[in-house]
């Protein structure tokens, strides 16, 4: 076991010494013998976990499951009201079918009471910040001093993924109308294999509700991805407030798909109770046409309108107004500066562009890399941490802030190039982690490794995560979460796991994905049967659920 923490190693002493009779039968999963865990698809005792935890021993004992379960909360963190909204949240999903009209009050459950343990009072979330938990779930007897469910963590945000695990490992019996939980005593020690694990989300290509919005960052949880990857703005419609510079809101496709100051600090917010950063991204100089429309200087000409005019101050004043208009509403230290697919055409053939590159000496390649430092300074002195497409990597390395993140997404072999130069970087290769490919397979998905080609230790470390990536030029509101779910489940076990667990003999993936699949569904999130050939089709006829 991996916990440094003494109070944990303590706790687990006691529940060995105090409950010997629960563990002789327990099992330590070994990921060579699948078949401990994967009981088949008819078998009611079913428990499986997605992603899965680092180290955990079980047992086969059922317990029953007070639907009256009451919060014990200790430690500095215990009583955040992150922890008590996460324990409601999780309440209405565990015992959603437990009618109030049953009289409890002749039932002896095995477990009564939830005990969380928050040892950190601090409740900052950036990149980094400590999300491991342990869980110990065992009935309380005359062989048990310690009964009941436990949850301990050094943050809420660790407390949050033990109670999404806890969740998973309860089920409603129709039999009994009981909620169980399955292969108890259970001994959970989980932990994050890498500290950034993403999702995009594009609302310029198609407007996202709000509602949307939140329903992506719910389901986000569900499977411990904890990086909102927000494109807000692109081309074709900038919907965000800007207060500074109001007339950008012109370059929205209508005043009704919009998004105030109000509304994106209600999705931060929103987030943040969850576990969940949001990192913006501007993306300059190209993609940026939408800008135009309420600030047509920004464009080379009328008719010439990408990338940015370069040869402007004012092209700059907008960027810093932007960006610091959007630092009072996004706190994560990551900020995308974006850089990709910049063609030069725009400068070269507009004369007062073309006689600016003169005057300064410069190339349109030059004017590019001129661009990309101005805007990283902007960031920088916002006290935000760049973020930029690989392009910029690629093209001018040598000359870009030590400190930028550099997001792979054009192919394999970016990251390896990137971290032996010192920079870290964030893994999203479109050929395997774009869910808009809609003919990439699961198997494609989860099989990815983000530290491919990356041997030394000091630069695997320089690997921050990844991030699956939902663009929208074919996607809205109306098949959103079916394009994004199952797939990007199968990265979020990739980024949170042990690498082992990615092992040709671990043969429980697919049954447990198809399972985490159906526990979305049931949660309300639309997601798509998980072997369709091509994502987001619908089933081809009559079926189960969990043999799909």
């Amino acid at each position: 076991m991996y916990s440094s923490n003494p109070r944990s190693n303590l706790l687990f002493v006691v529940l060995i010494l105090f409950s010997s009779s629960l563990l002789i039968n327990s099992r330590k999963l070994d990921l060579k013998q699948p078949q401990q865990l994967d009981h088949g698809h008819t078998d009611d005792s079913l428990a499986y976990v997605w992603p899965l935890p680092w180290d955990y021993t079980f047992g086969n004992q059922t317990l029953t499951v007070d639907p009256n379960l009451s919060l014990v909360t200790q430690g500095n963190g215990g009583h955040s009201v992150i922890v008590s909204e996460a324990f409601d949240r999780y309440k209405k999903i565990i015992f959603e079918h437990c009618s109030s009209k049953l009289d409890g009050s002749g039932v002896d459950y095995h477990l009564t009471r939830l005990n969380v343990i928050v040892h950190s009072g601090n409740e900052e979330l950036q990149l980094g910040v400590d999300e491991s938990y342990t869980l110990m779930v065992a009935a309380r007897d005359e062989l048990s001093v310690i009964g009941g469910i436990t949850i301990e963590a050094n943050t809420v945000y660790g407390a949050l993924h033990g109670l999404e695990t806890l969740s998973q490992l309860c089920a409603f019996d129709y039999g009994t109308k009981t909620v169980k939980l399955f292969n108890a005593p259970w001994y959970i020690q989980d932990k994050p294999r890498f500290k950034y694990r993403g999702l995009l989300i594009d609302t310029s290509r198609h407007y996202l509700p709000i509602e949307i919005i939140k329903q992506v960052i719910e389901s986000m949880s569900y499977a411990k991805l904890n990086v909102l990857h927000w494109h807000i703005i692109d081309e074709e419609s900038f919907p965000l407030e800007v207060p500074t510079y109001p007339k950008l809101w012109k370059g929205s496709y209508t005043k009704w798909e919009r998004y105030t100051t109000d509304d994106a600090s209600e999705i931060v917010n929103f987030a943040k109770m969850r576990g969940i950063n949001v990192m913006a991204e501007v993306d300059v100089p190209g993609h940026a046409e939408s800008w135009g429309k309420g600030y047509p200087d920004v464009w080379p000409s009328p008719s010439c309108r990408e990338p940015l005019d370069v040869s402007k101050n004012f092209t700059f004043d907008l960027i810093s107004g932007i960006l610091a208009d959007m630092r009072k509403i996004f706190p994560f230290e990551l900020f995308h500066l974006g850089g990709d697919e910049v063609h030069y055409d725009c400068w070269n053939s507009t004369p007062h562009v073309k006689q600016w590159l003169q005057d300064h000496n410069m190339t349109a390649k030059d004017a590019y890399q001129y661009f990309v430092l101005r805007a990283q300074e902007i960031a920088i002195s916002l006290k935000w941490t760049p973020v930029n497409w690989e392009e910029t990597f690629n093209t001018f390395a040598s000359s870009l802030d030590p400190r930028t993140v550099v997001h792979n997404w054009l192919g394999s072999g970016v990251c390896p190039k990137a971290v032996a130069k010192g920079f870290r970087c964030v893994f999203s290769n479109q050929g395997v982690w774009y869910l808009d490919h809609l003919d990439v397979p699961w198997d494609s998905v989860y099989y990815a490794e983000p530290l491919e080609g990356i041997t030394d230790a000091s630069e695997q470390e320089l690997v921050i995560g990844g991030e699956v990536c939902m663009w929208a030029e074919t996607a809205d509101a109306s098949n959103f979460q079916q394009t994004i779910w199952p797939r990007a489940a199968a990265a979020a076990e990739r980024l949170w796991s042990k690498k082992e667990s990615a092992s040709s003999a671990n043969t429980t993936v697919l049954p447990r994905l198809e399972y985490f699949r159906c526990l979305l569904t049931r949660r309300g999130i639309q997601a798509a049967p998980v072997t369709n050939f091509y994502a987001r089709r619908p089933p081809s006829g009559p079926g189960s659920c969990y043999s799909q």
